[in-house]
């Protein structure tokens, strides 16, 4: 018995059961759970960014280049880039993403007073979304061999078209011409559920795109911008 009491004293009082290994796990789940927190922080920050970028008003060009695109989707896109065109600001114009239905003959009907440059200096293609316009834009500026181009769109849809376009012709110098339609210029986008909508879909777009073109990932070209051909 004195045996084992000297044993015990030697040994001196009994240990703590560690706390390290409890604190690490805390640790562990906290970051976990800040993670959502953090990844919608950036999100919204990243929305805030990208509306600050959207242009809010139509520009007056003082440049020529030697090509217009106009990416159709939008009220008065066509309209404004015959336009630019019919005022010198570029040599030929190529209406990306219009319906098979639409030709030369539809777009004088409704642009009469510019029905002879449209016969003459208007290219169409049938492509299906941005990147089909990209893709599309491409071939046309390269067999045109054109080193500039006037971009013509939606003011909202400007920053992903750019980065489209830019990613397919990176040595072509590209001129943003927006588009702003009347409920952009007059409201504010928060106080409409339609346009806020708008907005988060075009961001969440955006988003997906620089992820893939920053990733290089792999697109057909064929099924993207499936064309039927100028008309």
């Amino acid at each position: 018995m004195a045996n084992s009491e000297a044993e015990a004293e030697a040994a001196g009082p009994p240990k703590k059961p560690s706390r390290t290994a409890g604190g690490l796990l805390r640790r562990i789940g906290w970051s976990i759970a800040a993670i959502p927190v953090v990844a919608l922080l950036v999100l919204t920050l990243g929305f805030v960014w990208f509306i600050w970028h959207v242009p809010a008003n139509e520009v007056v060009l003082d440049r020529e280049a030697d090509g217009i695109v106009v990416l159709t989707g939008g009220a008065s896109r066509i309209a404004d880039a015959i336009e630019l065109l019919a005022a010198g600001h570029g040599r030929r114009l190529l209406i990306s993403g219009v319906n098979r239905s639409t030709n030369r003959s539809e777009i004088s009907r409704l642009n009469p007073e510019f029905a002879r440059i449209v016969r003459c200096c208007v290219d169409f293609d049938r492509s299906l979304n941005t990147l089909g316009n990209a893709v599309e834009t491409r071939r046309w500026t390269e067999a045109k061999g054109f080193n500039s181009l006037i971009v013509v769109t939606s003011n909202y849809h400007m920053p992903r078209a750019l980065i489209e376009i830019g990613h397919q012709l990176p040595d072509v110098t590209l001129v943003p011409y927006p588009v702003v339609t009347d409920r952009l210029r007059t409201e504010s986008w928060w106080g409409n559920m339609a346009t806020a909508r708008l907005l988060l879909l075009e961001y969440a777009k955006y988003l997906f795109a620089n992820v893939r073109i920053r990733l290089n990932l792999p697109s057909d070209d064929a099924a993207l911008a499936r064309t039927a051909g100028n008309s």
